[in-house]
């Protein structure tokens, strides 16, 4: 069958996090054909390239979300008509005080103010798609204007009676970037229309895509969350560093409104972990269509780590991941002021980059509070000797591999506050190491009783645990080898693929895509589009893979596109054929 995968700032540039599982699922699945649609984030993302694709990726089409030059496109009086009811009717459906409270979350998609939104994001959809494009228009001062009527109505959320100018600014110049998948090219016949399945690999504007295609062309639409994308809205400070609570509120009603409307008409929703699945199962998303679906990651990487338990260094802590405030290093560092108390002995390293501008902020602070908590040792706290605490990046000398920074320690520490699926603690996992983590997010169900877990923000509990781990060896082997055959059989990439394979053959025998094939005299053809139309060979024109920019008025530069011999570039008009 053909998938249509639909990726934000993911699969296939390098640089980004959520590209190696769509490699692993692509590269798994070898038997399907692939078209990727990815929005990218940044010139920059673009610039890195491309991850090598696999033979069974056909098409690669790529959008900016980070930008999107005025479309040109000049509305009559009759599309501004049009686009004035359904951006009013959108906005006051997001300002709209909810009706009630609903006894269940699943009724939530039943809510006047959820078909209210839903109408008027297809109105919208209908009105890109007729006049070929919405850009300038999302942008205009009736846009704001809109905006502001629906703040100042009868019934509108208290917050949003309290907008000014800035405010409205700041909301409508937000909803233009979350609408510009509405402006894309890639609804009709040669794009999303010929998928079996849409599958999108995130919330958000991934998923708005995989709405579109099936509301124009009644593909089904597959949504894999990892990490709630509404969850990660609601922790963000907001669209910019000036955004105000009341811009804040309007935007996550937005996303909220979203979020509800791509669970409400999915197939079928795969969160990555029960944590996941219940802020979902809390936007509305129907019980019958969730399908918790692990990860999955190569274990191949710690098999020599996990393989040899007994190779660790037995009183040293590690803690292994991107170091920013939500990772807590503080309260680790507390607490393990508090184990030295006890095993003067032990060690602590902290392995990991800084994720940011506010990462390297926030390391020089836990550089400075270790030399405060441990003055003796202070001096050399950049290098692995006799210094207590160490802070080391993968890539040296002592740490080349990233399995080598879980085999230099006997127990691995986490120390979050706030966490979604938990990935360093599953690689711990398959190097067969003690787990000593708070309990946030997903961790209790990652672990399942094959570590110790402590509430957050408590370094005596954390530190009471990891000396417990420290002091007996004997434990640490019987938690290290239950948590390896666990992380063995949940976490691979195996169970992930034949998941997901599974899936789409359900898919697509429960929600078949019906396409009409004309003849010449404009009669319906029999068998126009045949199983094996699909399948790449000789009777089909599948061996071309084409790289396209999306959108009208989007695409400035030359498209490239390529064959898997390589050609000529192609102009635009033409890369999509």
């Amino acid at each position: 069958m053909r998938i249509g995968l639909v990726t934000e700032g993911g699969y296939p540039f390098l640089n980004s996090d959520a590209g190696p599982w769509c490699d692993r699922l692509v590269r798994g699945l070898g038997q399907h054909e692939f078209d990727i649609y990815a929005l990218s984030r940044s010139r920059c993302q673009e610039d890195e390239g491309w991850a090598p694709l696999p033979p069974q990726v056909s098409r690669v089409h790529v959008a900016p979300l980070w930008t999107a030059e005025d479309d040109g496109v000049t509305h009559g009086r009759r599309a501004r008509r049009r686009f004035t009811e359904c951006y009013g009717e959108l906005v006051a459906a997001i300002c709209a005080e909810p009706s009630a409270t609903p006894a269940h979350a699943s009724e939530a998609v039943h809510a006047p103010e959820a078909d209210r939104f839903s109408n008027a994001l297809y109105g919208l959809a209908d009105l890109a798609r007729d006049e070929g494009g919405l850009v300038s228009a999302l942008r205009s001062e009736g846009a704001v204007r809109a905006l502001e009527r629906a703040c100042r109505a009868p019934g509108a959320l208290r917050t949003a009676r309290d907008a000014r100018v800035a405010d409205l600014l700041t909301v409508a110049a937000h909803l233009e970037s979350a609408l510009r998948p509405l402006s894309l090219d890639w609804y009709d016949d040669a794009g999303l229309g010929s998928a079996d399945v849409c599958h999108a690999a995130s919330g958000g504007p991934a998923a708005l895509t995989g709405l579109l295609a099936g509301h124009f062309f009644g593909v089904p639409l597959l949504v894999t969350e990892y990490g709630v994308r509404l969850r990660s809205h609601y922790l963000a400070p907001g669209p910019g560093p000036q955004a105000t609570p009341v811009a804040r509120a309007l935007l996550a009603a937005f996303h909220g409104r979203l979020a509800t409307e791509v669970y409400r008409r999915a197939a079928c929703v795969t969160p990555g972990n029960a944590h996941a699945r219940r802020w979902q199962e809390r936007c509305g998303a129907d019980r019958d269509k969730l399908r918790t679906v692990y990860p999955g990651m190569d274990a191949s990487r710690f098999a020599e780590v996990g393989e040899a338990p007994d190779a660790a260094d037995p009183g040293t802590l590690v803690w292994v991941g991107r170091i920013e405030p939500a990772k807590d290093l503080v309260s680790l560092l507390h607490a393990f002021a508090e184990v030295r108390k006890e095993e003067p002995g032990a060690r602590l390293r902290i392995v990991g980059p800084p994720a940011g501008a506010e990462g390297e902020a926030y390391l020089a602070h836990c550089r400075a509070l270790a030399a405060q908590l441990f003055p003796d040792e202070a001096a050399g706290l950049h290098a692995v000797g006799d210094n207590p605490v160490s802070f080391e990046e993968i890539g040296g000398p002592e740490l080349p591999l990233l399995a080598d920074a879980y085999a230099a320690g006997a127990v691995v520490v986490l120390s979050s506050v706030v966490e979604g699926f938990p990935i360093g603690l599953v690689e711990a996992m398959f190097c067969g190491r003690a787990t000593v983590s708070t309990d946030v997010g997903a961790v209790v169900e990652v672990i399942g009783g094959t570590g110790l877990v402590i509430p957050p923000r408590n370094p005596r509990a954390l530190a009471e645990a990891c000396v417990a781990l420290l002091r007996d060896p004997e434990r640490r082997a019987r938690l290290g080898a239950a948590a390896r055959a666990r992380a063995l059989e949940l976490f691979t990439v195996e169970q992930n693929v034949a998941a997901f394979h599974g899936i789409y053959l359900e898919l697509v025998s429960r929600c078949p895509v019906n396409r009409v094939v004309l003849d010449d005299t404009g009669e319906p053809l029999p068998f126009g589009v045949p199983a094996e139309a699909h399948v790449p060979g000789r009777w089909t024109d599948s061996g071309a893979r084409v790289v396209a920019r999306g959108g009208p008025g989007w695409a400035t530069a030359p498209v490239r596109a390529a064959s898997r011999a390589g050609t000529a570039p192609v102009p635009a008009g033409e890369a999509a054929r």
